[in-house]
């Protein structure tokens, strides 16, 4: 059996995805989107108040269209 090479095995930690979303044209929503990446230099435990944040700036977004709108 072989050990994992550097940078591809559990003991490595997490790895990013290096996922790159697609931009949605709408500045405050793009940069929400972006922040999600800063979960990937985080402990997992540290997750959450990134995604809570991301949440809370699309909910203010989309009540911002919905009062654009009336």
């Amino acid at each position: 059996m072989s050990e994992p090479v550097s940078g591809e095995g559990p003991a490595d930690g997490p790895v990013p995805l290096g996922v790159t979303p697609a931009p949605t044209g709408h500045a405050a929503v793009d940069t929400l989107i972006t922040r999600l990446g800063d979960a990937d230099d985080l402990p997992t435990a540290d997750h959450t108040e990134v995604y809570e944040d991301v949440h809370r700036g699309l909910r203010e977004a989309l009540a911002a269209l919905d009062d654009n709108r009336s």
